[in-house]
């Protein structure tokens, strides 16, 4: 039987992505290479790994069984080279990290740069999803570690605080809100509003500050996408809230303006990996850059805010 790693791990995405196209775009491959390696791999096996139901592809009973032994054949891959490394005592190899967009594309570009200048033998892998989908990840040892919104409890899962995400309200640089400062839950809920979709977790912590106040926000627009959000606030077409780190550049050339939540907008970033996972000295410097920086956020402390307030009846 003429099997390839490279064929067994296209399975598992297929299986994971539950799409034969999303499957080719994490693994960089074209579609019908993706096909061809299902097909390939279903010859071997003489069965049908794959079947299509609507729009989506799931692993049959028989693709569950080669993937339970494919995940066994990774795991020791992982632990050969795992052993290779501690023997040489060198911070070398592949450590995959799981996160949001805000954080891959405001928070860690400069923490990642510092650890490969200081590490070139060190391969990082970042994936981006919603806090379920990385979490799960996490769980099946798609990932090494990932820093999520919290809470998440699960029993498999170390978790420890990673980063205070400070949440704004930002504005077009109209007159009317250039002489405020801060906002309040119901003065906000008047306003037109470009939020976070549904299901996410950063839109969960949005939906509880709302409901704290018993105030129930008008939401025009709901979008995935913290730079669709920037323009479409930036054209005068509604309020958005958006992390303070996102809209630094905007905020200090004076494109948007950013409005302080009152009370106070957050949320809690978190780092989490299995309680099981085997430590490498990759993974391991990972980490310790995490909590470095962690611990550097923390001192640094965080700015005011400013005086004047839109609040009830204003």
């Amino acid at each position: 039987m003429d099997l390839r790693l490279a064929q067994l791990r296209t399975l598992r995405e297929v299986a994971r992505r539950g799409s034969f196209s999303r499957a080719a775009e994490s693994l960089r491959l074209s579609q019908p290479a993706v096909s061809l390696q299902i097909r390939q791999l279903e010859d071997a096996f003489g069965a049908t790994l794959i079947e299509r139901v609507g729009k989506r592809a799931f692993a049959t009973a028989a693709g569950e069984t080669v993937l339970a032994h494919a995940e066994r054949i990774f795991a020791e891959l992982d632990a050969a080279r795992a052993t290779l490394l501690r023997k040489r005592d060198a911070v070398a190899g592949l450590v995959r990290l799981g996160t949001g967009a805000t954080a891959s594309i405001y928070l860690l570009p400069p923490l990642l740069r510092r650890l490969r200048q200081r590490h070139p033998a060190l391969e990082l892998s970042v994936a981006t999803g919603n806090t379920r989908e990385i979490v799960q990840a996490v769980i099946d040892n798609a990932l090494d570690l990932a820093i999520v919104t919290l809470p998440v409890a699960r029993r498999e899962l170390m978790v420890t605080p990673f980063y205070t995400d400070s949440l704004v309200v930002i504005a077009a640089p109209e007159k009317r809100w250039r002489r405020v400062r801060a906002i309040d839950p119901a003065a906000l809920a008047r306003e037109k509003l470009i939020l976070f979709e549904r299901g996410g977790a950063i839109r969960g912590v949005m939906d509880s500050w709302f409901a704290r106040t018993g105030s129930t926000p008008r939401v025009t627009m709901e979008l995935g996408n913290a730079e669709a959000s920037k323009k479409l606030v930036g054209a005068g077409l509604g309020l958005s809230i958006i992390s303070a780190i996102a809209v630094k550049k905007e905020v200090a050339s004076g494109e948007l303006l950013a409005l302080t939540p009152k009370p106070k907008l957050a949320r809690l970033l978190g780092l989490v990996r299995r309680r099981d996972k085997p430590s490498t000295p990759a993974l391991a410097a990972v980490v310790d850059a995490l909590q470095e920086f962690t611990s550097r956020s923390a001192a640094g402390g965080s700015a005011g805010a400013g005086t004047a307030t839109v609040g009830r009846g204003s």
